[in-house]
């Protein structure tokens, strides 16, 4: 695996006697791609864990179920862990549809008039309103501010409002 991990998730408790694992997410990625597998964050390492089944339990909680764990105390070892998915395997957006803003970690932003900023450092998305935090300046995610985002070349172009680049 050599591409871009994103947390889609965390798994926060054992569900059941099967090894079932309840993931609170923040993104369903993995089941519009169609994903046979996703990473944990094991030990601070990347490792692939094979989907045997799933259900959403409601909009923010799905119930996994992993191949060669089958029971609540093998299950329990993995309660806390963040969960991650392959960026190479998200779907291609449809023509002016934005991504999953975490997604856009590590991404360009370029401003029609400053030029390249930098790269995505952090994306803030706890509140309705989304900040990009690239080289320690704030910056809103909001859609009339994003002239264009090219997925290929990782980069978001940006008006961003005279003065807001200042503070």
């Amino acid at each position: 695996m050599t591409g871009t991990l994103y947390k889609i998730g965390c798994l926060t408790r054992t569900h059941g006697v099967r090894g079932e694992l309840a993931m609170s997410f923040t993104d369903d990625v993995w089941d519009r791609a169609d994903a046979d597998y996703v990473f944990l964050e094991v030990e601070g390492l990347p490792v692939p864990f094979f989907l045997e089944e799933w259900r959403f339990r409601n909009d923010t909680t799905a119930l996994m179920k992993f191949r060669d764990i089958d029971d609540a105390d093998r299950a329990s070892e993995f309660v806390g862990c963040d969960v991650y998915f392959p960026e190479e395997l998200t779907p291609v957006q449809e023509e002016g549809e934005i991504p999953a803003w975490r997604r856009l970690t590590g991404w360009q932003v370029v401003d029609c008039k400053a030029g390249c900023l930098g790269c995505i450092g952090r994306v803030d998305d706890s509140t309705a309103n989304v900040v990009f935090e690239v080289n320690g300046i704030l910056i809103p995610a909001a859609e009339p501010l994003i002239e264009c985002i090219d997925a290929e070349g990782r980069t978001v172009y940006m008006r961003i409002p005279e003065g807001l680049l200042d503070l």
